[in-house]
């Protein structure tokens, strides 16, 4: 078929002929990989560890409480989770998929949308109706104290286009404590250090718990999303596969999901 000898038939065996100990490697490597192809289609590398990457205050808010229906739906996922902030290298480091937040645009990498947000107002419920005043409406924030997302470059997070959009000019956009992580902005609005401007996947939990309300009407659609990434070819893997459908069904029960 090739019209090249690969190997010598001896009295007692095989000789492979020069060409044949050349193309010896890079066969090797396509045998090897056409097993684990093989062993992926059987499922049999579901169980093992399982490394991700996420934002803190995803892991925080959203992942970490809804880990335990992953252990019920596959215990024989070892997962680890490394919360971060940084974009891990995919193809260098051994994380097998990350959370991204973003527009979406991830060269050499398979993405999947995961949960759009919404981005509103909130505060502690005694935060909306303390004061001289409840608080109803954008202009009612000269009272009350503005708390901010130092670290995000999501647009609708910023105080200073809400307060213009509505035409509120006697309040400083600046003015209040600043977080450079979500997490913690939640925590400050929680506790009724002020009022943030809440993204729904991070304070959807919070708002069903009564921690958090909504005390001023409208939202926004979030110019960002989460995405799920994974090297190109590695979401075929059984337990990126698994757990990437796990993902995928949280986020669709969630409140959250938009």
């Amino acid at each position: 078929e090739l019209g090249v000898e690969l190997f010598r038939r001896l009295p007692r065996g095989l000789e492979l002929t020069p060409a044949g100990r050349s193309a010896l490697p890079e066969l090797r490597e396509a045998f090897a990989r056409l097993a684990r192809a093989v062993e992926d289609m059987r499922g049999e590398r579901l169980a093992g560890p399982l490394a991700v990457s996420v934002l803190p205050s995803l892991a925080h808010r959203w992942l970490l409480p809804r880990l335990p229906a992953l252990a019920a739906a596959h215990p024989e996922i070892d997962l680890t989770v490394h919360a971060e902030a940084r974009a891990v290298d995919l193809a260098r480091e051994a994380i097998d998929l990350g959370i991204r937040y973003g527009k979406g645009h991830y060269p050499g990498l398979h993405a999947r949308l995961l949960l759009t947000e919404e981005v509103f107002p909130v505060c502690a419920p005694a935060l909306a109706h303390g004061g001289p005043r409840p608080l109803r409406r954008l202009a009612d924030l000269r009272e009350r104290t503005l708390l901010h997302e130092r670290a995000s470059a999501e647009p609708s997070l910023s105080w200073s286009a809400w307060l213009r959009d509505a035409g509120v000019e006697d309040v400083d956009p600046a003015r209040g404590p600043g977080f450079t992580d979500a997490a913690m902005l939640v925590e400050a609005a929680v506790r009724g250090m002020g009022v943030a401007l809440g993204r729904s996947v991070l304070v959807a939990d919070d708002l069903l718990a009564g921690r958090l309300v909504r005390p001023l009407p409208g939202g926004r659609a979030a110019e960002y999303a989460y995405y799920a990434v994974t090297r190109e070819g590695h979401e075929r893997h059984p337990r990126v596969r698994a757990f990437l459908g796990w993902l995928e069904g949280q986020a669709a029960a969630s409140p959250a999901s938009g």
